[in-house]
């Protein structure tokens, strides 16, 4: 006699959990979605012609979901905007929202699909995961009514939220989390009232979630880690990619380093809003990445972590950030500091003359040192060591500490800053640091072609950032990104 698939499905499930109880490891999916599209409009339109193309999107997912799990995935993670895509209003998203439910009811949607109403998506992505046996992440919207009596209740009656849910491998509802640092353009939604720090456990570690550009602010980001503790983050994006800092993978990679956690990050695929970039990231580099804006294809991206990162081996060491760069003098007074700007912020600039050597520039009260020494001076590539502290006032207003190695777009300074994926020049060393007043540092090498350096650089305990062995590729930038949360 066959077993009943209930009982089929709780033995699957309780074998699942029994594996990853007996590791000190796991296995984690992201999945770079290209999202299909609707049709921008103004007008709302009919909830099934919503649905019809929400369901287009969550067969992609599916397969992704299968493809992961069969591989031997505990958790994928899906895109921001994953399900609907964007280009909304208020009123032409709402067909696409659902009521989400605090996870605190303990609901099994698969189950029992009609005891908050009408939940479509819900639905499919429960079961998923319950079909699947393995954590699924997801990005939806959420629609909560409210009335006259409450201050902040919209003209409409109801709240919007950019909405991340994870289902667990009985495709019961275990996080929702409502997207707090809304980016400028998502004026479809609401912000909540309050900042939601959002975690919850499994059997291989305790995890966290929040939303793209949620990652540059101290709450929820900063908290989870710092306060919370949690083990690994969990980070549905649609990440335009903005260089040479902030394209998806070296400041996700340098995340995860910089806060010494694991960091899932699944991003929308759309190469002509410089949409791509996803990877699976631990402390001490990435273990598997992709950056892909020659194709319109989807990517599955698997890879083994440790549960427990700060209890690792592999876990690199607390840093001092500013310690090295406060114990050492200037090295050198440059009588040739300019001025350039990159992504709309004002740096100081002073060019890498020679093959090698020891710069120092400074910008307020942050000095940034390097010493480095190139392969060969190439006379058709320009580098320079930039410095910036200052308020950064563009999409949001947040305090930076940039120190920089860069290369320039053109042998003409005045292009220094300005957005390159290209290089020619190889380095045999360099070692970066700056005086910092923040702990908050991010360090990012990055090669020519948008390539990441996992396990070719480290930071050491004195906050400085050098190559462990000479470079394998072109270098467009060294960099220690320093976000002032303090400041703000």
């Amino acid at each position: 006699m066959l077993p009943s698939q209930p009982v089929l499905h709780a033995a699957v499930f309780a074998l699942t959990v029994l594996q990853a109880l007996a590791s000190n490891t796991f296995i984690a999916a992201v999945y770079e979605h290209a999202v299909i599209l609707p049709d921008p409009t103004d007008k709302p339109v009919s909830p099934d012609d919503a649905l019809a193309l929400m369901n287009k999107n969550m067969d992609v997912l599916e397969g992704a979901i299968k493809e992961a799990a069969q591989q031997g995935a505990h958790i994928i993670v899906t895109p921001e905007d994953g399900i609907y895509g964007w280009q909304f209003t208020r009123e032409s998203i709402y067909p696409y929202l659902e009521d989400i439910p605090a996870p605190a009811v303990n609901w099994i949607p698969c189950t029992d699909p009609l005891r908050f109403g009408p939940a479509p998506v819900q639905e499919r992505l429960s079961c998923m995961a319950r079909s699947n046996s393995i954590y699924v992440v997801a990005n939806i919207g959420d629609k909560k009514p409210c009335n006259s009596s409450d201050p902040g209740c919209p003209s409409d009656g109801r709240y919007q939220y950019n909405t991340d849910v994870v289902f667990d491998p009985e495709g019961k509802l275990v996080a929702r989390y409502h997207k707090y640092n809304l980016f400028m353009i998502e004026t479809q939604f609401n912000y909540p009232k309050e900042p939601e720090a959002v975690t919850f456990e499994t059997p291989f570690g305790k995890f966290g979630i929040f939303t793209c550009f949620d990652i540059l602010f101290h709450e929820p980001a900063v908290v989870l880690v710092s306060k919370m503790q949690v083990d690994t983050v969990l980070f549905p994006t649609a990440w335009m990619n903005v260089l040479p800092f902030l394209t998806a993978v070296e400041f996700h990679s340098a995340w995860a380093m910089g806060m010494r956690v694991n960091f899932l990050a699944g991003n929308t695929h759309k190469p002509s809003l410089a949409m791509t970039g996803s990877g699976i990231y631990a402390p001490d580099g990435a273990r598997t990445y992709s950056y892909n804006m020659k194709t319109e294809d989807g990517h599955l991206l698997i890879a083994e972590l440790d549960a427990h990162p700060r209890l690792s081996p592999a876990s690199p060491p607390a840093v001092s950030w500013s310690s090295y760069a406060l114990s050492v003098g200037r090295f050198s007074q440059n009588d040739h500091d300019f001025t350039g700007i990159i992504f709309h912020d004002q740096f100081t600039f002073t060019e890498l003359t020679k093959p090698g050597g020891n710069l120092t520039v400074c910008q307020k009260d942050l000095c940034c040192h390097l010493s480095y020494e190139m392969a060969r001076k190439r006379d058709d590539e320009v580098y320079v060591l930039g410095a910036f502290d200052g308020l950064h006032v563009v999409e949001g207003q947040y305090y930076l500490q940039i120190c920089t190695l860069l290369k320039c777009k053109s042998t003409d300074l005045d292009t220094c800053g300005q957005p390159v994926e290209m290089a020619q020049t190889e380095f045999e060393m360099f070692s970066l640091s700056g005086t910092f007043g923040t702990n908050y540092v991010f360090p990012e090498v990055l090669y020519s072609g948008v390539q990441l350096a996992p396990g070719e650089f480290e930071v050491l305990s004195d906050g400085r950032l050098i190559n462990k062995t000479k470079p394998t590729k072109p270098v467009v930038t060294v960099t220690l990104f320093g976000r002032w949360y303090e400041n703000d």
